[in-house]
């Protein structure tokens, strides 16, 4: 009886019970799910699968038209991926042949190899896209302008770089050779693209930009085989020029680099103020230049000596008035 109680209470209480907010919209849901049922027809289904409902039939043909449309453009697309790519392989193999062939510069070889590679493929890239209806005008034109301020923005370095690249390419000088060039001297270590590097006598590096060296005057003094090493000295007036001429001529034949063709030949070259000068001039390899230089040089002096050749010095008479 307590239980019947409790369960009619609600029914009697009537207008003063509070439906709690939660349930509320939980009653709402089922009622419109409820509708929705009572609502649904088995016609409408069959409208679907027959045919006669054409809403979702347009979405499917309007689908397959559109891959009908594009398929053939996307397979074009690929294929010319492929085959252009595929293409700037070969190329790339036959440039490696030619360069070999050649002796091409390893730096200027991986830089050219590289710049066709990504050349080509954005060229094959773009013409894709214009298969498939993207149009790179616009595309070309953003590229175009980057390329135009960063080459402005760094026009010094671009510079080098063309220097670079005449270098690599024109090959003036080699690694190993002594140059003379944008107002440094030195045996090249390294030739990169944007720089040359130069090691002089009393080893110090020198990085030149390819710049200087590519416009301005050089010299290489390694290029040819053989180079010609010139000792100036002077005598005193008195002396024999013909023996000073013989003694410094059987000096040069002693020395086993000095080559026999050209011979050694001596030459007056100046009437100084208090000596006749004289230049023995001697040829030998272009390695061995500076050893050939030093040792001519230091015994000039002497086998003058032992010889009784006079070697002056600057002097002055100065004469005193009487009064």
């Amino acid at each position: 009886m307590k239980l019947l109680m409790l369960q009619d209470a609600p029914a009697v209480a009537g207008a003063d019970t509070v439906v709690p907010e939660e349930l509320q919209k939980v009653d709402s849901i089922h009622a419109t799910v409820t509708d929705s049922l009572k609502n649904l027809q088995l016609t409408d289904l069959a409208d679907v699968v027959t045919g006669k409902n054409t809403i979702v039939k347009d979405a499917f043909t309007g689908l397959f038209d559109l891959c009908v449309q594009f398929l053939p453009k996307l397979v074009a697309c690929i294929i010319v991926l492929w085959i252009g790519f595929k293409l700037v392989k070969l190329l790339k193999k036959a440039m490696n042949k030619m360069f070999d062939k050649q002796n091409f510069e390893p730096s200027l070889r991986s830089f050219l190899l590289s710049f066709v590679d990504v050349l080509l493929k954005v060229l094959i890239i773009i013409m894709a896209m214009d298969i498939i209806g993207i149009k790179a005008t616009s595309f070309i034109a953003i590229i175009g302008a980057a390329g135009l301020a960063v080459g402005m923005a760094m026009q010094g370095t671009l510079q080098n770089f063309a220097g670079g690249v005449i270098i690599l390419i024109m090959k003036p000088f080699r690694v190993g050779d002594y140059i003379s060039g944008g107002g440094h001297e030195g045996t090249v270590e390294e030739i990169k693209i944007f720089s040359t590097i130069l090691l002089t006598l009393d080893n110090k590096t020198v990085i030149v930009p390819n710049t200087e060296l590519a416009t301005s005057s050089l010299t290489n003094y390694s290029k040819q085989p053989i180079r010609r090493v010139d000792v100036n000295c002077g005598i005193a007036y008195g002396m024999s020029v013909d023996k000073a001429r013989e003694v410094m001529i059987n000096l040069a034949n002693s020395d086993s680099r000095v080559v026999k063709d050209p011979a050694p030949m001596v030459v007056v070259t100046n009437l100084n103020n208090s000596s006749v000068d004289l230049q023995l001039r001697a040829w030998c390899k272009t390695e061995d230049y500076w050893g050939v230089l030093g040792f001519l040089t230091e015994n000039v002096y002497n086998e003058f000596g032992k010889n009784g050749v006079e070697i002056p010095f600057p002097q002055m008479t100065v004469h005193m008035a009487k009064e």
